[in-house]
């Protein structure tokens, strides 16, 4: 009988080692992932962990996104993207998965995504200034302004809403 028990507790250790060990193999980078790698297959042995690393974070999972989407692999960045966008997406999701579309120089995907943050805060003058200053850079220059008087009446005296409204007018992007 204690022969049973000593091999019970030697096999659940074993057990335990061995599913540990396959439950964070996957979430951890090793070396051969991109030493000697090209630069294509070192960036997606990466974000194969990367992916793993993000877990349910919105913002992680942007970030694997963006690398995806702009490396060329629109459709897995895409993907991700959707992933997010089908839990609980908040406005700043919305604003970093525009930024992602503006570097890919996707206006109409930016403009979309911008929006859809822009309706779930209609008042953050920070996003405000910021889309304002993306349409003034596409040409839209009332609609710029419309966001601009919609974040002054709320904000007149912040810097940073100056500054992204002001750099807008003469081809500088907002930070």
């Amino acid at each position: 009988m204690k022969r049973m028990h000593v091999l019970f507790a030697i096999g659940s250790f074993v057990v335990g080692v061995v599913v540990g060990i396959a439950g964070s193999s996957g979430s951890k980078v090793d070396k051969m992932m991109y030493v000697g790698q090209s630069p294509k297959d070192a960036a997606l042995g990466l974000l194969t962990v990367a992916l793993k690393q993000a877990g349910k974070g919105s913002w992680e999972n942007i970030a694997v996104a963006r690398v995806y989407y702009l490396m060329g692999d629109k459709a897995q960045g895409q993907a991700t993207i959707d992933n997010v966008i089908a839990t609980k997406i908040k406005k700043d999701d919305w604003i970093r998965i525009a930024r992602i579309y503006l570097e890919a120089k996707e206006w109409d995907k930016a403009k979309d995504a911008f929006e859809k943050a822009l309706a779930l805060d209609p008042k953050d003058e920070g996003n405000l200034t910021e889309v304002g200053a993306w349409y003034n850079l596409h040409g839209d220059r009332a609609k710029a302004e419309e966001y601009f008087n919609r974040a002054f009446s709320n904000k007149p005296d912040e810097i940073w809403c100056t500054v992204n409204a002001a750099g807008s007018y003469v081809g500088v992007k907002p930070q």
